[in-house]
Protein backbone atom coordinates (compact mmCIF):
# COMPACT_ATOMS: atom_id res chain seq x y z
CA UNK A 1 0.00 0.00 0.00
CA UNK A 2 1.29 3.47 -0.87
CA UNK A 3 2.37 5.73 1.96
CA UNK A 4 0.77 8.95 3.18
CA UNK A 5 1.86 12.02 1.25
CA UNK A 6 3.53 14.40 3.68
CA UNK A 7 4.30 18.07 3.11
CA UNK A 8 7.90 19.17 2.52
CA UNK A 9 9.82 20.27 5.57
CA UNK A 10 12.08 22.45 3.42
CA UNK A 11 11.83 24.10 0.00
CA UNK A 12 14.26 26.40 -1.71
CA UNK A 13 15.91 27.23 -5.02
CA UNK A 14 19.34 26.56 -6.48
CA UNK A 15 21.12 28.65 -9.10
CA UNK A 16 22.73 26.20 -11.53
CA UNK A 17 24.05 28.75 -14.02
CA UNK A 18 23.14 29.94 -17.51
CA UNK A 19 20.20 31.83 -16.01
CA UNK A 20 18.53 28.69 -14.59
CA UNK A 21 17.14 28.45 -11.06
CA UNK A 22 15.84 25.08 -9.87
CA UNK A 23 13.07 24.66 -7.33
CA UNK A 24 13.66 21.78 -4.90
CA UNK A 25 12.06 20.30 -1.79
CA UNK A 26 12.68 17.78 0.97
CA UNK A 27 10.01 15.75 2.76
CA UNK A 28 9.90 12.87 5.19
CA UNK A 29 12.66 12.28 7.74
CA UNK A 30 15.63 14.72 7.61
CA UNK A 31 17.83 11.93 9.01
CA UNK A 32 16.39 9.19 6.79
CA UNK A 33 17.84 7.40 3.78
CA UNK A 34 18.26 9.98 0.98
CA UNK A 35 16.26 9.39 -2.20
CA UNK A 36 16.15 11.66 -5.25
CA UNK A 37 12.95 11.46 -7.32
CA UNK A 38 13.27 12.21 -11.04
CA UNK A 39 10.02 13.22 -12.70
CA UNK A 40 8.89 12.37 -16.19
CA UNK A 41 7.94 14.27 -19.27
CA UNK A 42 10.45 15.70 -19.71
CA UNK A 43 8.73 18.86 -18.58
CA UNK A 44 5.97 17.57 -16.30
CA UNK A 45 7.53 18.95 -13.11
CA UNK A 46 7.71 17.11 -9.79
CA UNK A 47 4.53 15.79 -8.17
CA UNK A 48 3.61 15.25 -4.50
CA UNK A 49 2.03 11.90 -5.42
CA UNK A 50 5.45 10.42 -6.13
CA UNK A 51 6.28 10.85 -2.44
CA UNK A 52 3.73 8.14 -1.62
CA UNK A 53 6.23 5.58 -2.97
CA UNK A 54 8.53 6.22 0.02
CA UNK A 55 8.00 5.76 3.76
CA UNK A 56 8.23 9.31 5.15
CA UNK A 57 9.41 7.98 8.50
CA UNK A 58 12.46 6.34 6.95
CA UNK A 59 13.32 8.37 3.85
CA UNK A 60 14.64 11.85 3.20
CA UNK A 61 12.60 12.42 0.04
CA UNK A 62 14.22 14.93 -2.32
CA UNK A 63 12.49 16.34 -5.38
CA UNK A 64 13.27 19.09 -7.87
CA UNK A 65 11.72 20.56 -10.97
CA UNK A 66 13.98 20.04 -13.97
CA UNK A 67 15.03 23.03 -16.06
CA UNK A 68 12.29 25.30 -17.43
CA UNK A 69 9.36 23.45 -15.80
CA UNK A 70 7.36 23.31 -12.59
CA UNK A 71 8.46 26.13 -10.30
CA UNK A 72 11.95 26.33 -11.84
CA UNK A 73 12.80 29.39 -13.89
CA UNK A 74 12.76 30.55 -16.60
CA UNK A 75 9.48 28.78 -17.34
CA UNK A 76 8.92 27.23 -20.76
CA UNK A 77 5.25 28.20 -20.67
CA UNK A 78 6.11 31.85 -21.14
CA UNK A 79 5.49 33.20 -24.68
CA UNK A 80 9.20 33.05 -25.49
CA UNK A 81 11.94 30.95 -23.91
CA UNK A 82 15.43 29.74 -24.83
CA UNK A 83 15.87 25.98 -24.37
CA UNK A 84 19.42 25.79 -25.71
CA UNK A 85 20.88 25.20 -22.24
CA UNK A 86 18.39 22.47 -21.36
CA UNK A 87 19.83 19.07 -22.36
CA UNK A 88 20.41 15.74 -20.67
CA UNK A 89 24.04 16.56 -19.79
CA UNK A 90 22.82 19.81 -18.20
CA UNK A 91 20.28 17.91 -16.10
CA UNK A 92 22.88 15.35 -15.01
CA UNK A 93 25.08 18.21 -13.82
CA UNK A 94 22.10 19.76 -12.04
CA UNK A 95 21.48 16.56 -10.07
CA UNK A 96 25.10 16.52 -8.93
CA UNK A 97 24.98 20.18 -7.95
CA UNK A 98 21.87 19.52 -5.90
CA UNK A 99 23.46 16.49 -4.23
CA UNK A 100 26.48 18.53 -3.17
CA UNK A 101 24.31 21.48 -2.15
CA UNK A 102 22.31 19.22 0.18
CA UNK A 103 25.45 17.50 1.51
CA UNK A 104 24.23 14.07 0.42
CA UNK A 105 26.98 11.46 0.16
CA UNK A 106 25.00 8.82 -1.77
CA UNK A 107 21.32 8.44 -2.56
CA UNK A 108 18.73 6.09 -3.98
CA UNK A 109 17.66 7.22 -7.45
CA UNK A 110 14.02 6.74 -8.42
CA UNK A 111 12.66 7.63 -11.85
CA UNK A 112 9.48 7.16 -13.83
CA UNK A 113 9.20 7.26 -17.64
CA UNK A 114 11.57 10.02 -18.84
CA UNK A 115 12.97 9.99 -15.30
CA UNK A 116 14.30 6.49 -15.98
CA UNK A 117 16.37 7.73 -18.92
CA UNK A 118 17.71 10.58 -16.81
CA UNK A 119 18.35 8.31 -13.82
CA UNK A 120 20.29 5.80 -15.90
CA UNK A 121 22.44 8.44 -17.56
CA UNK A 122 23.09 10.08 -14.19
CA UNK A 123 24.05 6.76 -12.57
CA UNK A 124 26.41 5.92 -15.43
CA UNK A 125 28.09 9.31 -15.02
CA UNK A 126 28.21 9.19 -11.19
CA UNK A 127 27.96 5.54 -10.07
CA UNK A 128 29.67 6.24 -6.74
CA UNK A 129 26.82 8.59 -5.77
CA UNK A 130 24.05 6.00 -6.23
CA UNK A 131 23.05 3.40 -3.64
CA UNK A 132 20.24 1.83 -5.68
CA UNK A 133 18.24 2.45 -8.84
CA UNK A 134 14.46 1.97 -8.72
CA UNK A 135 12.93 2.64 -12.14
CA UNK A 136 9.41 2.25 -13.51
CA UNK A 137 8.14 2.50 -17.11
CA UNK A 138 11.70 2.25 -18.41
CA UNK A 139 12.45 4.20 -21.60
CA UNK A 140 15.54 4.94 -23.68
CA UNK A 141 14.36 8.16 -25.42
CA UNK A 142 16.58 7.27 -28.37
CA UNK A 143 15.67 7.96 -32.00
CA UNK A 144 13.95 4.61 -32.58
CA UNK A 145 11.87 5.06 -29.43
CA UNK A 146 10.84 8.55 -30.55
CA UNK A 147 9.95 7.27 -34.03
CA UNK A 148 7.85 4.56 -32.41
CA UNK A 149 5.91 6.86 -30.10
CA UNK A 150 5.32 9.63 -32.63
CA UNK A 151 4.65 7.58 -35.78
CA UNK A 152 4.66 3.77 -35.57
CA UNK A 153 2.25 3.47 -32.66
CA UNK A 154 -0.22 5.37 -34.82
CA UNK A 155 -1.11 1.94 -36.18
CA UNK A 156 -2.71 1.23 -32.80
CA UNK A 157 -4.51 4.59 -32.56
CA UNK A 158 -5.01 5.48 -36.25
CA UNK A 159 -7.79 8.04 -35.82
CA UNK A 160 -5.99 9.95 -33.07
CA UNK A 161 -2.67 9.77 -34.89
CA UNK A 162 -4.16 11.13 -38.11
CA UNK A 163 -5.45 14.18 -36.21
CA UNK A 164 -2.02 14.54 -34.59
CA UNK A 165 -0.18 14.37 -37.93
CA UNK A 166 -2.63 16.56 -39.81
CA UNK A 167 -2.20 19.44 -37.42
CA UNK A 168 1.19 19.96 -39.09
CA UNK A 169 1.66 21.70 -42.44
CA UNK A 170 1.87 19.10 -45.20
CA UNK A 171 5.55 19.75 -45.86
CA UNK A 172 6.44 18.82 -42.25
CA UNK A 173 4.53 15.54 -42.02
CA UNK A 174 7.08 13.14 -43.52
CA UNK A 175 10.09 13.75 -41.28
CA UNK A 176 10.78 13.94 -37.54
CA UNK A 177 7.34 14.75 -36.13
CA UNK A 178 8.70 15.89 -32.76
CA UNK A 179 10.96 18.37 -34.53
CA UNK A 180 8.08 19.57 -36.71
CA UNK A 181 5.86 20.17 -33.69
CA UNK A 182 8.71 21.89 -31.90
CA UNK A 183 8.92 24.47 -34.68
CA UNK A 184 5.28 25.38 -34.14
CA UNK A 185 5.53 25.29 -30.36
CA UNK A 186 8.46 27.68 -30.25
CA UNK A 187 6.57 30.31 -32.21
CA UNK A 188 5.91 33.39 -30.03
CA UNK A 189 2.45 33.64 -31.64
CA UNK A 190 -0.20 32.12 -29.32
CA UNK A 191 -2.36 31.38 -32.36
CA UNK A 192 0.40 29.01 -33.49
CA UNK A 193 1.87 27.57 -30.30
CA UNK A 194 -1.42 27.24 -28.39
CA UNK A 195 -3.21 24.86 -30.79
CA UNK A 196 0.04 22.96 -31.38
CA UNK A 197 0.42 22.35 -27.63
CA UNK A 198 -3.16 21.12 -27.38
CA UNK A 199 -2.73 18.79 -30.36
CA UNK A 200 0.53 17.40 -28.98
CA UNK A 201 -0.98 16.78 -25.55
CA UNK A 202 -4.06 15.12 -27.05
CA UNK A 203 -1.75 12.61 -28.76
CA UNK A 204 0.15 12.04 -25.49
CA UNK A 205 -3.17 11.31 -23.77
CA UNK A 206 -4.06 8.81 -26.49
CA UNK A 207 -0.91 6.71 -26.55
CA UNK A 208 -0.59 6.39 -22.76
CA UNK A 209 -4.28 5.58 -22.26
CA UNK A 210 -4.02 1.81 -22.70
CA UNK A 211 -4.30 -0.23 -19.48
CA UNK A 212 -3.44 2.53 -17.03
CA UNK A 213 -5.29 3.90 -14.04
CA UNK A 214 -6.46 6.66 -16.35
CA UNK A 215 -4.95 8.93 -18.98
CA UNK A 216 -3.19 11.99 -17.54
CA UNK A 217 -5.54 14.49 -19.15
CA UNK A 218 -2.76 16.71 -20.49
CA UNK A 219 -5.10 18.13 -23.13
CA UNK A 220 -7.29 19.62 -20.41
CA UNK A 221 -4.45 21.14 -18.38
CA UNK A 222 -3.80 24.87 -18.04
CA UNK A 223 -2.66 26.25 -21.44
CA UNK A 224 0.60 27.51 -19.96
CA UNK A 225 1.39 24.05 -18.59
CA UNK A 226 0.49 22.42 -21.91
CA UNK A 227 2.87 24.75 -23.73
CA UNK A 228 5.66 24.19 -21.21
CA UNK A 229 5.28 20.41 -21.33
CA UNK A 230 4.99 20.15 -25.11
CA UNK A 231 7.92 22.48 -25.77
CA UNK A 232 10.28 20.55 -23.49
CA UNK A 233 9.16 17.09 -24.62
CA UNK A 234 9.57 17.95 -28.29
CA UNK A 235 12.90 19.66 -27.59
CA UNK A 236 14.23 16.41 -26.11
CA UNK A 237 12.51 14.00 -28.48
CA UNK A 238 13.56 15.92 -31.59
CA UNK A 239 17.16 15.49 -30.41
CA UNK A 240 16.88 11.91 -29.10
CA UNK A 241 17.64 13.15 -25.58
CA UNK A 242 20.92 14.69 -26.80
CA UNK A 243 22.58 11.27 -26.51
CA UNK A 244 23.96 8.64 -28.87
CA UNK A 245 21.29 6.03 -29.52
CA UNK A 246 23.27 3.30 -27.74
CA UNK A 247 24.52 5.51 -24.88
CA UNK A 248 22.66 3.77 -22.05
CA UNK A 249 23.32 0.17 -23.09
CA UNK A 250 26.90 0.91 -24.16
CA UNK A 251 27.67 2.24 -20.68
CA UNK A 252 25.58 -0.27 -18.73
CA UNK A 253 28.68 -1.99 -17.38
CA UNK A 254 29.38 1.11 -15.29
CA UNK A 255 26.32 0.43 -13.14
CA UNK A 256 26.37 -3.37 -12.89
CA UNK A 257 27.52 -3.01 -9.29
CA UNK A 258 24.48 -0.89 -8.34
CA UNK A 259 21.40 -2.82 -7.14
CA UNK A 260 18.87 -2.07 -9.89
CA UNK A 261 15.14 -2.64 -9.65
CA UNK A 262 13.09 -2.33 -12.84
CA UNK A 263 9.34 -2.45 -13.50
CA UNK A 264 7.48 -2.18 -16.79
CA UNK A 265 3.93 -2.73 -17.97
CA UNK A 266 3.42 -5.48 -20.55
CA UNK A 267 0.64 -3.37 -22.07
CA UNK A 268 2.78 -0.23 -22.31
CA UNK A 269 2.15 0.55 -25.96
CA UNK A 270 4.04 3.85 -25.67
CA UNK A 271 7.27 2.09 -24.67
CA UNK A 272 7.49 -1.59 -25.61
CA UNK A 273 9.26 -4.13 -23.42
CA UNK A 274 12.28 -4.74 -25.63
CA UNK A 275 14.43 -1.97 -24.15
CA UNK A 276 13.71 -2.81 -20.47
CA UNK A 277 14.53 -6.46 -21.23
CA UNK A 278 17.83 -5.50 -22.85
CA UNK A 279 18.64 -3.19 -19.96
CA UNK A 280 17.82 -5.79 -17.31
CA UNK A 281 20.26 -8.20 -18.91
CA UNK A 282 22.95 -5.57 -19.44
CA UNK A 283 22.97 -4.33 -15.84
CA UNK A 284 22.20 -7.66 -14.17
CA UNK A 285 18.98 -6.32 -12.65
CA UNK A 286 18.37 -7.27 -9.03
CA UNK A 287 14.63 -7.49 -9.74
CA UNK A 288 12.60 -6.98 -12.89
CA UNK A 289 8.82 -6.86 -12.68
CA UNK A 290 6.78 -7.27 -15.84
CA UNK A 291 3.32 -6.13 -14.79
CA UNK A 292 0.97 -8.05 -17.08
CA UNK A 293 -2.08 -5.79 -16.61
CA UNK A 294 -0.26 -2.43 -16.48
CA UNK A 295 0.45 0.03 -19.26
CA UNK A 296 2.58 3.16 -18.91
CA UNK A 297 2.15 2.97 -15.15
CA UNK A 298 -0.43 1.11 -13.11
CA UNK A 299 -1.43 -0.33 -9.77
CA UNK A 300 0.83 -3.38 -9.79
CA UNK A 301 3.90 -1.28 -10.53
CA UNK A 302 3.02 1.18 -7.77
CA UNK A 303 2.56 -1.58 -5.20
CA UNK A 304 5.80 -3.27 -6.28
CA UNK A 305 7.74 0.01 -6.02
CA UNK A 306 6.49 0.60 -2.49
CA UNK A 307 7.52 -2.91 -1.49
CA UNK A 308 10.99 -2.36 -2.97
CA UNK A 309 11.58 1.01 -1.31
CA UNK A 310 10.29 -0.35 2.00
CA UNK A 311 12.77 -3.21 1.79
CA UNK A 312 15.64 -0.82 1.00
CA UNK A 313 14.92 1.67 3.79
CA UNK A 314 17.47 1.54 6.57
Amino acid sequence: MAHEITDPFRTDTLDVGAGHTLHWSEAGNPDGKPAILLHGGPGSGSSPRHRRLFDPARYRIIQFDQRNCGASTPYAGEPTVDLSTNTTPHLVDDIEKLRRHLSVDRWLVWGGSWGTTLGLVYAEAHPDAVTELVLGSVVSTNSSAVEWVTRTVGRVFPEEWRVFRDHLPEDLRSGNLAEAYHRLLMSPDPEVHGPAARAWCAWEDAHVSLATDGAPGLRDEDPSFRLCFARIVTHYWANAAFLDDDHILRNAGLIRGIPTYLAHGRLDISSPLDFPLQLAEAVGATEFLIADADGHGGTAMTEWTVSVTDSLAR
